[in-house]
Order: structure tokens, then sequence, then C-alpha cells
């Protein structure tokens, strides 16, 4: 973790989202003071200020009262974590999903209840649960996202908006994503991606990544793919949401898309400034309906 954060500050990050998660090198383990202390200290020494953690939790739906008790327990270390370290924003997975399995009603009530569990820790530590518009999980589109959140009710419980996945999902377009949730937005992922083939189905077995024989895109520096991310930052900014944009660097999953990290982060960095610069000087521009 210490490398990485060296990295992000040659590249000219201003800040670190930082992966949760055991048996991740370039993470923090799970329920660790003394990593998260070196973290604390390193990003301090670098400026470069941890903002945010990704844990993988996706447990929080289960129907086995046990596994959902220690997901909920992993989520909660994760708050505790975050307050530690400075992080104001947590990525939360609404759970696990898929349409072939049956009572979703329940899955979804237990998932509500247990973000409601969470939301007054969260809250008290100054920390925002960021669901993500994310497949395999019970919030795959902006719709359930923001249903999801307004159901929770608690200004601790946010979306976290990741227009790239809805777009090789084949949810909602930018619009129509951010008329349904763009109210709500705590956290933004930014990352881009070109179709190999735009009318394939969507096909996902796993949560954290598409497999390579499932994938129908290639991921891409941001502004070098499809998504009109200029137009994009202006309308989030126009609804209220200026603040964090994370770069979702996916060289873990897709190594062969994208440069190494060292070129990729720099890449990245200067052409997300370069667009909300763009998207700064745009005036008057509407969304399309």
């Amino acid at each position: 973790m210490p490398e990485a954060l060296a990295l992000f500050a040659t590249a000219g990050l201003d800040g670190a989202e930082v992966i949760y998660q055991d048996g991740y090198r370039s993470g923090l383990p799970i329920g660790d003071d003394d990593a998260a202390a070196e973290v604390a200290r390193v990003a301090d020494d670098l400026g470069v200020p941890v903002v945010g953690l990704a844990p993988y939790t996706t447990g929080i739906n289960h129907a086995d009262p046990a596994q959902r008790r220690a997901a909920i327990d992993e989520l909660r270390a994760a708050v505790d974590c975050a307050h530690r370290v400075g992080a104001t924003r947590i990525r939360a997975y609404a759970g696990s999903w898929s349409p072939d399995r049956s009572d979703h009603a329940g899955h979804w009530e237990r998932l509500r209840s247990a973000l409601l569990e969470l939301a007054p820790r969260a809250a008290d530590a100054g920390v925002a649960l960021c669901v993500e518009n994310h497949f395999g999980t019970m919030t795959q589109s902006a719709r359930e996202t923001a249903r999801l959140v307004r159901e929770v009710n608690s200004p601790a419980v946010r979306v976290l908006y990741d227009q790239a996945n809805l777009t090789f999902t084949h949810d909602e377009a930018w619009p129509e994503a951010l008329r349904e949730q763009g109210d709500l937005i705590g956290h933004v992922h930014v990352k881009d991606l070109v179709f190999t083939d735009p009318n394939a189905p969507f096909v996902a077995s796993e949560t954290a990544r598409v497999k390579a024989d499932e994938r129908a895109v290639r991921s891409r520096v941001v502004g070098e793919g499809i998504l009109p991310w200029v137009h994009i930052l202006q309308a989030v900014k126009q609804r209220g949401y200026d603040d964090v944009l994370s770069l979702e660097y996916e060289y873990r999953w897709h190594p062969q898309d994208l440069p190494g990290p060292a070129e990729g982060f720099a890449r990245s960095a200067r052409a997300l400034r370069s667009l909300v610069d763009e998207a700064a000087g745009l005036v008057g521009v509407e969304e399309p309906r």
C-alpha cells in the first residue's frame, strides 16, 4: 500500500481510494489497525489523503443469518477503518443477486435493513456508505440504486455513480441515470471503455469483475473510450455533486487492455483534469431527452 500511494503521488493524483480486502497486496487488510495506521501516516507524508475505501463485501443480504452477520460486521469494520485513515466514503455493494435467483423481496429487505443498521455508525464516523451501480448486486441499474437509497433514507447512505457500469450492462444512458439518481450521488467512479460487440447481451458470473470469456468491452484510459465524460461531469455538477472523482483503473482485472499503472494513472489524471476544465467551460448545454 505505501508503494501504491507513492505511485499515486508521482502520477499527480490528489488522493486515493483504497481497496479494503484481505490478500491483496495494494489494499488494506480487513480489521488490521496497524496497517491502517501505517497507511494514514504514509498518506499524510506524501500529501495523498485516503478519501475512500472499497470493500468487496457482498453478503449483507444473504439468507444465512451467520453469513449475513459476518458481512455486516465486515462493513462495520470498514467504517471504523475509514474513520481511522480519514476517508469520508465507502463503496458498498448492494448484496449479491442474479436474475435466476428466487425471493427477491426477502433479499431486498435483508439488504435494506443491513444498511439501516449500519447508517448510524457511518454517520457518527463522518462516513457515507455509497451504494454502487454494479452488476451481480441488487442495484445493477440507476433506478434500483435510487430506490434502495431512498428507502433507507439516511444522509449516510448515498449513491456511487458509475456510468461505465451502466453502459456495459445496457442499463440507463447517462441522462436517464442522472434523472433517476442525480440528487443522491455521494461518490463517482470514472473509467472508460469501447464495445467489441455493442449488441452482445451482458453476461457476468461474478460480482467483482467480468471474466475474459464473458466480456463484450475493452477497458480504456479515460477520454479514449465511448463515454461522453465532458457532458456527464457537467451534468453531475449541475445536480449538486462537486466532490471526489475516483479513477477506477481496472489494470488489476484487465491488464491486457491498459498501459501499466505508472503510465496509466498519470495519463488518466491529466485526461480527467482536462475533461473537468472542459466541462466547466460548457454553458447552457441541455441533456438529451
